[in-house]
């Protein structure tokens, strides 16, 4: 049976785990989700929302398959697993999540890949590797500590706690915690307003971040002008730019535009 389903609601591309009641990451989850980044990347869409079906919104990796499996097995597989959530985190468009219940493991650094984290107020995070004896093998630790910093992303790392959406969010893990039975809505609504921005802009913020990761201030200022520059030949640019000129002129407002994303 089918672990992800792919639906759209008009700009927005909603993308729900859905292999309840845990929602546990294996193999067959990631393959589908490479499959689903293919298709969003060829749809048009502006903007995705991450969600989840069941109670929870995922209990992390499916562990059962790793007994039995040698070093050389375990780490294709944790390859396989890390292109396909990086190839999710490099979506040019906005990506929205909307977690609910438990998020631990894999579900909590696959949440991570998105560039906006909603959470229900009784959402709770964690890394439960270190009760198998090892590390957050899809990156979380240190996405988190891109967030958080070095010292939260630390003690979470070292102590598996659960901890709460109204912590992650006053560390900046979180963006907003919203009542559990809006957590989905409120994303969604969010997800519509980013996809009527300018869509090739949203794509050059969220590379000049992962330059940013990886390099610095130096290095994502490197390329700042070869991902931006090009903007100012698209129709978003040139129509916003012109109607921001006569509104100055006029001693306007400038009014707010629905751009096209081209």
């Amino acid at each position: 049976m089918p672990q992800l389903s792919l639906s759209r609601d008009g700009d927005v591309a909603v993308l729900t785990l859905d292999n309840p009641p845990q929602n546990r990451i294996g193999v067959p989850m990631t393959t589908e989700l490479v499959a689903a980044v293919d298709e969003i990347t060829g749809s048009g869409v502006r903007a995705v929302v991450l969600r989840a079906e069941g109670p929870d919104f995922s209990y992390g990796g499916d562990i059962v398959p790793w007994e039995g499996q040698d070093g050389r097995e375990l780490r294709a597989s944790f390859e396989h697993f890390l292109r396909a959530f990086n190839a999710f985190e490099q979506l040019p468009v906005p990506v929205i999540a909307a977690v609910h219940g438990l998020c631990f493991g894999g579900g909590f650094e696959l949440a991570l890949r998105a560039d906006v984290l909603f959470a229900g107020e009784s959402a709770r995070f964690g890394h439960p590797e270190q009760t198998l004896g090892i590390v957050t093998l899809l990156g979380g630790i240190h996405r988190v500590t891109a967030r958080a910093g070095r010292a939260r992303a630390m003690e979470w790392a070292l102590t598996s706690e659960p901890v709460p959406a109204a912590v992650m969010a006053e560390a900046g893990v979180v963006n907003r915690v919203v009542p559990d039975e809006q957590v989905f809505t409120e994303a969604l609504a969010f997800a519509r307003r980013v996809a009527q921005g300018p869509t090739r802009a949203h794509a050059v913020h969220k590379a000049l971040l992962r330059t940013w990761e990886v390099g610095g201030t130096a290095a994502a200022d490197q390329v700042l002008f070869d991902l931006s520059m090009p903007l100012f030949e698209t129709d978003d640019v040139r129509r916003g730019l012109a109607s921001a000129i006569a509104a100055y002129k006029a001693g306007q407002p400038r009014p707010v535009l629905t751009f096209d994303g081209h």
